[in-house]
């Protein structure tokens, strides 16, 4: 379990989406969290010397029997605990209380009454403070010793607390931004009750990062898969940082990349950063892999399959080698299963965390795991990377594979790049690329009727995809002046051949995802 050299806040996760929130709130105090199954036992939590636990909300009802429980000894640790929805109803069932379903239940928002104006956990909150409320269950006993400090009009227990044994809930949640006061309840959780260090940051991360490589690594040699995203380019700086030439880069041309990205990646590392860098041209093999395949997963994991096939084949050429590196980061492993093995249901499975094969020959180095994009940015920026490369959008790992809807063939992956080019170039030439998390085209798996000058075409249908989010767990979609769409579906029917119409898609995460497949 990794493990940083600086005060540590640890979520235990009982299964919800949220439980990501909840971590990235605290490291934006510049403290480090660390998300681990709620099935951790109290002496591997307690080893980790946290200065404070979270137990995070959860899918599940507490009064169903098999639901998740953590460890009975967690709460003889010593350590400053906050219960999150689900997490305050399973300490207090725990600690003696009860949980039942009232008559009136609470999806939304809601006011908050003090109680207790003392309280260390609502330090600075206003009065009818607005809150976030989505839960079934309510606690209707305290447990012996516990405190009734905050209340709603629908929720007696809002906010309780066993103030000797620093034993806390809430059945609000304070990590989404529509509690108005989320991040004063979170650092008065964090900071005063825990006192916990602000010491967490790129800089010290580094640091930690490359003693932690060096240690794993030793004299053995690692191959890392460029692909021109920010992901991968900064995880093989920062290891080529921790082990200089031991580190061999793969490009691999996998015919499934953006306009002129091969190109790029062949002149920024192999020229600029020194870096050992092999060349892959394997176009051919994907597509033909790809022939005929039309589900989602199915294209994901061929991916995934030919990549690591390629490797192993560029791995012979490098001599002995002992670690694959990846640029996976927090959300790729959440979205393909939850940290608690539990009840999350998985969204999707991404290339380097679903698609590997079980008897892969190298072990994994993944020092960006724990990290989130906006984190991994910061930390590009900190490795003094190009700023044009550290600001790129992100890229899924199968490229333009999943975002060719339907089936995948050469012919339609260079209208799609034609597509794509145009509509960056448009967003960049309007000033609006950094307001944007992420901009893509699709192409669909059907054809339009359209008349191009006197003649009737049935084409290609590509729709533009832009949304704004935090860290890609939820996203919305981004409101463009319609003047820059329309030069730009103006531009992609008269430049590109094979698409003659261009939708725009206003879908938010959730329901959809940021990607099609």
């Amino acid at each position: 379990m990794q493990q940083f050299p600086h005060d540590t806040i640890v979520v235990l996760d009982f299964g919800a989406q949220y439980s990501q929130l909840i971590a990235r709130r605290v490291r934006e105090m510049h403290v480090y969290s660390q998300i681990v199954p709620y099935t951790i036992s109290a002496a591997q939590l307690g080893a980790m010397q946290p200065k404070g636990i979270i137990f995070s909300g959860g899918p599940a009802s507490v009064r169903t029997e098999g639901s998740p429980r953590p460890d009975l000894a967690i709460y003889s640790l010593g350590i400053p605990i906050l219960g999150i929805c689900y997490g305050l109803q399973v300490m207090c069932i725990q600690n003696g209380g009860s949980v039942e379903r009232p008559d009136k239940r609470e999806y939304g928002f809601a006011d908050l009454r003090i109680l207790n104006h003392e309280s260390a956990l609502l330090k600075g909150i206003g009065q009818n403070s607005r809150l976030w409320m989505s839960h079934g269950d309510a606690v209707c006993t305290l447990p012996a010793g516990f405190e009734h400090t905050g209340s709603t009009e629908n929720c007696s227990y809002t906010v309780i607390e066993n103030k000797e044994k620093q034993f806390y809930g809430v059945q609000f949640h304070p990590e989404v931004v529509h509690t108005a006061e989320g991040k004063t309840f979170l650092e008065n959780f964090v900071l005063g009750i825990c006192k916990a260090e602000p010491n967490w940051d790129m800089g010290s991360f580094i640091t930690s990062a490359i003693e932690e490589i060096r240690a794993k690594v030793g004299d053995k040699q690692v191959l890392c898969g460029l692909s021109g995203g920010v992901d991968s380019a900064v995880a093989a700086v920062l290891i080529h940082k921790a082990i200089g030439d031991q580190l061999v880069c793969v490009f691999v041309n996998n015919g499934l990349l953006r306009k002129g990205e091969a190109e790029m990646v062949l002149k920024l590392f192999r020229d600029n950063y020194k870096i050992r860098l092999q060349y892959a041209d394997a176009q051919e093999a994907f597509l033909s892999a790809l022939k005929g395949v039309t589900d989602p997963e199915a294209k994901r994991k061929i991916i995934g399959k030919v990549f690591v096939d390629t490797f192993y084949s560029e791995a012979r050429k490098a001599g002995e080698i002992s670690f694959l590196a990846q640029g996976t980061l927090y959300p790729d492993v959440i979205e393909s299963k939850s940290p608690s093995g539990g009840p999350s249901a998985t969204i999707k499975s991404h290339h380097n965390v679903g698609g590997l094969p079980e008897d892969l020959k190298w072990d994994l180095l993944e020092p960006l795991r724990e990290l989130f994009k906006d984190e991994v940015r910061a930390l590009g920026r900190e490795l003094g990377l190009p700023e044009v490369l550290v600001t790129r959008h992100p890229f899924p790992g199968p490229g333009l594979g999943v975002r060719c809807v339907g089936e995948v063939t050469k012919e339609r992956l260079d209208t799609l790049r034609d597509v794509d080019a145009i509509f960056i170039d448009e967003i960049r030439k309007a000033g609006l690329y950094h307001d944007i998390w992420q901009a893509l085209a699709c192409l669909l798996p059907v054809k339009s009727v359209g008349v191009q000058g006197d003649e009737r075409t049935y084409e290609e249908v590509c729709s533009l995809r832009a949304v704004t989010s935090e860290d890609a767990m939820t996203a919305d979609w981004f409101r463009f002046p319609p003047d820059v769409l329309q030069r730009a579906a103006s531009r992609i029917c008269n430049e590109v051949a094979k698409v003659n119409r261009v939708l725009y898609d206003i879908t938010s995460k959730p329901p959809g995802t940021i990607e099609w497949e």
